[in-house]
């Protein structure tokens, strides 16, 4: 597994990493028995998957726990990024006294003392500020040891600047894959500024997977996309299909052009099973070749970067 840095934080990590959205999370994503939780968190760590996202509201908490107990013991050997403001009953709260709260409590479902990284999560833009008490409240928890490295998870390149401009994060998470390349531009003001990069969302919901096409249809957090939305995504994996040929796996290139981006630290799919997460593991062992980078950024260009295309 190749490392990067992340930004000027002195954190080391794999260009790969593992979202953790998925567990204990049967609501959104079925069910998966905790100890088969547990084993994947440790099959990503023997194969030098080192950077583990997770929130609070994942699973309401259980995500937290679960990785907590996979990682006991090895802790040294991982980083952890988790996020607040969004909690684990469900509410969103920025309240400083909240943030605080959650912030303790996943420390004690994580089983750690410190947290690598600690993101508001998708934060109002009006919080996008040094002066916020959010982000004097981050600040406090570093100066205390209890995070090393504060940010926020966004969804948009304006965001991105709003960080850089006015806040002194050292790192962002952002929305950024083959079909929501808008933030490039910010993301690369961000390496410039020392600034780490998570790339979220790598693989488009599912759709970057190819396994949806316009026959698809979904439940739980997957029902949001109307049949236009569906029409249109499953016309642009049809595309990316084209421009990859037959044979490359639609995965590893998607996660391979989000590594494409030097500004990027690492990304973070999901994986449900050890056949998943062994082929997004993978994806670290190539790379695209210029003409298929090419076609992709002309793909965004040309076809979806005016298109109004929802996540």
């Amino acid at each position: 597994m190749k490392t990067r840095l992340l930004g000027n934080t002195g954190i080391e990590v794999s260009e790969i990493g593992f979202g953790a959205w998925q567990l204990g999370n049967e609501k959104d994503w079925g069910k998966m028995a905790d100890a088969d939780a547990i084993r994947l968190v440790e099959q990503a760590i023997d194969e030098e998957c080192t950077f583990f996202d997770t929130a609070p509201n994942y699973g309401a908490g259980k995500s937290e726990e679960l990785i907590g107990k996979a990682v006991k013991g090895k802790r040294n050997q991982v980083v952890i990024s988790s996020k607040c403001g969004h909690h684990s009953n469900g509410e969103q709260n920025f309240e400083p006294k909240q943030l605080l709260l959650s912030v303790e409590n996943s420390l004690r479902r994580l089983q750690t003392d410190y947290l690598d990284c600690l993101l508001l999560h998708n934060p109002s833009f009006a919080t996008l500020t040094s002066e916020s008490p959010q982000f004097e409240l981050l600040e406090r928890l570093k100066t205390e040891g209890k995070i090393r490295a504060f940010g926020a998870s966004v969804d948009t390149g304006k965001e991105v600047k709003e960080l850089l401009h006015r806040t002194n994060s050292q790192v962002i998470e952002v929305m950024f894959n083959m079909f929501h390349q808008e933030p490039a531009m910010a993301i690369k003001s961000a390496h410039q500024q020392g600034v780490g990069i998570i790339a979220k969302i790598p693989l488009d919901s599912g759709w970057l997977t190819g396994k949806y096409n316009r026959h698809s249809t979904f439940n739980g957090i997957r029902d949001r996309w109307s049949g236009e939305d569906i029409e249109k995504r499953a016309a642009l994996v049809a595309t990316v299909r084209r421009i990859l040929g037959q044979d490359p796996s639609m995965v590893q290139a998607a996660l391979q052009y989000i590594l494409s981006y030097e500004e990027v630290s690492t990304t973070i799919p999901g994986a449900k099973n050890s056949k998943q997460l062994q082929h997004n593991l993978s994806a670290s062992e190539g790379e695209l070749s210029m003409d298929v980078l090419e076609e992709m950024r002309g793909l965004w260009e040309n076809q979806i970067k005016n298109a109004k295309l929802p996540w």
